[in-house]
């Protein structure tokens, strides 16, 4: 048996909002589109990242404080060395995203929030 992750789904308000800057920072196509529910998807492998409409959905804060809406999961996007992360981070900034206030990854990790406020990181990977 074979079991794969396939795609990662992100609750929203604004679901324009959030496909326009993944499709952006990704150039990954739409595929699947409704109403309250889109997802995008890697033309190089298999992964895909959807975002589902949440009238009640509430930023996680980044880093986590007792009492507030904690994070779920985060996003973590491969860049190949640092100045590919400065890219990186230059073009999420200029699409919406803000860079984190705390950071915990060192030279090579930058964590940032996208425009619903999700956590996820350029990381450059050498591996």
């Amino acid at each position: 048996m074979s079991i794969k992750l396939k795609t990662v789904i992100l609750e929203c308000r604004d679901i324009p909002q959030l496909v326009s800057f993944y499709t952006s920072l990704l150039h990954w196509p739409v595929v699947y589109e409704i109403e309250t529910f889109v997802g995008i998807h890697s033309n190089e492998d298999e992964m895909g990242i959807a975002f589902q409409y949440d009238e009640n959905y509430v930023p996680p804060t980044w880093p986590a404080k007792l009492g507030q809406q904690q994070m779920m999961a985060h996003l973590d996007f491969a860049v190949e060395d640092k100045s590919a992360l400065k890219e990186a981070v230059e073009k999420a900034t200029i699409l919406g995203a803000k860079i984190a206030d705390e950071q915990y990854g060192g030279e090579d990790w930058i964590t940032m929030l996208d425009p619903a406020g999700h956590p996820f990181c350029f990381v450059v990977w050498n591996h």
